[in-house]
C-alpha cells in the first residue's frame, strides 16, 4: 500500500527564527502523523514571497509556485493558523485565495487537482474562536476539492486577553493532546482510503 506523505503550512505572522505556536502544533500534528507510517514537512509561509491573487502562478518574483509544488506532491495538508481578530491569519486567507486557482487545474482524469488529498487544521490563539476559524478554513478547503477527515481539526485557546501562548505550556494538555491523536488518525485512515480508491472521473 503507498505510504501517505503531509505537508505541514504554517501561516503564522512571524518569519523564521520566531518562535511560533502554530509551528508548535503544526509539528506536533506532524508527529502524530508520523506515527501513522505518514511522511511530513513543514513550511512557514512567511519565509516565502507569496503574491496576492487566484493564479497558480503571478510572476514578478511570486514564490508560490515553491509552494504549490509541495502541496501537488503531498497527500495530506496541514494548515495551521493562529487567530487574529476572530479570524484565521491574512497568510492563511491567501493561502486559500492562491489554492483557489486549482478548481481550473486538472488531471487526466478531469478532476479539479487537490481532488483525493486530505485537509486538516491546526489552530492556536488566546481568545475564542478557534471552531469559527476551523469552519471557515475547512469551507475553504472543500470548496478546492480537498477531503475532510472526520474530527480534522485540532486547536488551542489560550484565557481571553491572556498572556500565555500555546508554546510556552509546560505540557501539552491532555484535551489537545487527545483531539489531535484524532486528526492524525483519521487523516491517515482516509488518505489511504483515497489512495486505494481515489474519486470518480468527472465528466
Amino acid at each position: 500500500m503507498t505510504v501517505p506523505t503531509a505537508i505541514a503550512l504554517v501561516c503564522t505572522l512571524k518569519p523564521s527564527p520566531a518562535a511560533s505556536s502554530s509551528e508548535t502544533i503544526a509539528r506536533q500534528v506532524l508527529a502524530e502523523l508520523a506515527g501513522h507510517d505518514v511522511k511530513g514537512d513543514l513550511i512557514r509561509v512567511a519565509d516565502y514571497d507569496i503574491r496576492p491573487g487566484v493564479s497558480t502562478d503571478e510572476g514578478d518574483g511570486d514564490q508560490w509556485p515553491l509552494l504549490r509544488e509541495r502541496i501537488l506532491a503531498a497527500d495530506i495538508l496541514v494548515l495551521a493558523t493562529p487567530i487574529w481578530l476572530g479570524h484565521p491569519s491574512s497568510l492563511t486567507q491567501r493561502v486559500l485565495e492562491r489554492l483557489d486557482a486549482e478548481l481550473s487545474e486538472t488531471d487526466d482524469r478531469n478532476r479539479p487537482s487537490m481532488v483525493g488529498k486530505v485537509g486538516v487544521v491546526a489552530v492556536v490563539g488566546n481568545e475564542d474562536g478557534a471552531h469559527k476559524v476551523v469552519a471557515d478554513v475547512f469551507q475553504g478547503l472543500n470548496d478546492i476539492g480537498f477531503t475532510i477527515a472526520a474530527q480534522g481539526c485540532t486547536y488551542w485557546n489560550g484565557e481571553a486577553m491572556g498572556s500565555v501562548d500555546y508554546q510556552d505550556l509546560d505540557a501539552v494538555p491532555e484535551a489537545v493532546a487527545r483531539t489531535t491523536a484524532a486528526l492524525a488518525r483519521n487523516a491517515a485512515h482516509m488518505a489511504r482510503r483515497v489512495l486505494a480508491e481515489p474519486y470518480p472521473a468527472y465528466p
